[in-house]
């Protein structure tokens, strides 16, 4: 993953293009009805039941939006939640608030389903050693948020994007003529640019497998689209060289099955891309 101080840049251009895209040249709403001396105060309301997130990005929007907005917070990221808890108040310009309403709201409740969905599968795991991780299919313009929301429902993180750690996919393999040349091409290239990246290889089949531990400085083999019997045999195979991550077809179904495989990690696009935002609302009061 990329640097904290990159990662805040992230969220920092999320908050400014969310901003952008909201607002625009004013919330003629409320610049029409409401006063710019008029004061207010707001809760967030949980309308659903899992992991809450966001609570600290929220924050963090309230603050670009307005630096005089206080926040009281009584549950923070990570905690259980239920239909009629609150989570904060915020108060100050009732104009300000109504500003950041709907920006805060999209990204918690997308926020708190991806958290949620995380922490279901980080529950299927309990007991082995596997962990589970995301990937980069995420929303366009929003992926600092949902990798952090995965943290905060208890995965892990894989690469940030395709400039923080190589990933040798089928596709690879095939341009460069193999999955060793590729894997050649590749150190190659890292000396030469002076890179310190981790290189990840896939592998379709067992021979795959077999030529890619031929290789040295492989981090991990992705045994994609294995079913569990070969998966087995690929970690076997594998031993101790280098580390294992299992990937297609992971589902509530199949994940623990493929964790007593004996694999390192598990991938999974669906904690990111098949998820329902939890309700959740912004009320005066």
């Amino acid at each position: 993953m990329i640097s904290e101080k990159q990662f805040q840049t992230e969220l920092d251009l999320i908050i400014q293009n969310g901003i952008r895209e909201d607002i625009g040249p004013g919330d003629f709403s409320s610049l029409a009805c409401i006063p710019d001396s008029a004061k207010g105060k707001a809760k967030l309301l949980v309308k659903d039941t899992g992991i809450i997130a966001g609570v600290a990005f929220a924050r963090m929007i309230f603050e670009n939006v307005d630096p005089t907005l206080e926040v009281e917070t009584f549950i923070e990221d990570g905690a259980v939640v239920k239909h009629g808890d609150v989570v904060f108040h915020v108060s100050g310009s009732s104009q300000s608030i109504l500003k950041a309403e709907r920006l805060v709201l999209n990204s918690m409740q997308r926020m708190s389903a991806i958290a949620t969905k995380t922490n279901q599968f980080v529950k299927f795991l309990e007991g082995t050693k596997t962990k589970i991780l995301d990937t980069r299919k995420t929303t366009p313009g929003f992926r600092a948020c949902e990798k952090w929301a995965v943290k905060i429902g208890g995965g892990e993180n894989h690469r940030f994007a395709l400039y923080d750690m190589i990933m040798i996919k089928d596709n690879h393999n095939d341009f460069a003529g193999g999955i060793s040349q590729a894997i050649t091409k590749t150190k190659a290239f890292l000396k030469h640019n002076n890179l310190d990246l981790k290189i990840i290889v896939e592998a379709r089949n067992l021979d795959e497998i077999k030529e890619i531990l031929n290789n040295d400085g492989v981090y991990r083999i992705l045994i994609d689209n294995f079913n569990f019997e070969d998966t087995r045999k690929a970690v076997a195979l594998i031993g101790d060289k280098c580390l294992t991550e299992s990937s297609g077809n992971i589902n509530e179904k199949t994940i623990r099955l493929y964790a007593e495989c004996g694999v390192d990690y598990i991938s999974s696009g669906a904690l990111t891309h098949s998820v329902y935002n939890m309700d959740l609302s912004l009320k005066a009061f």
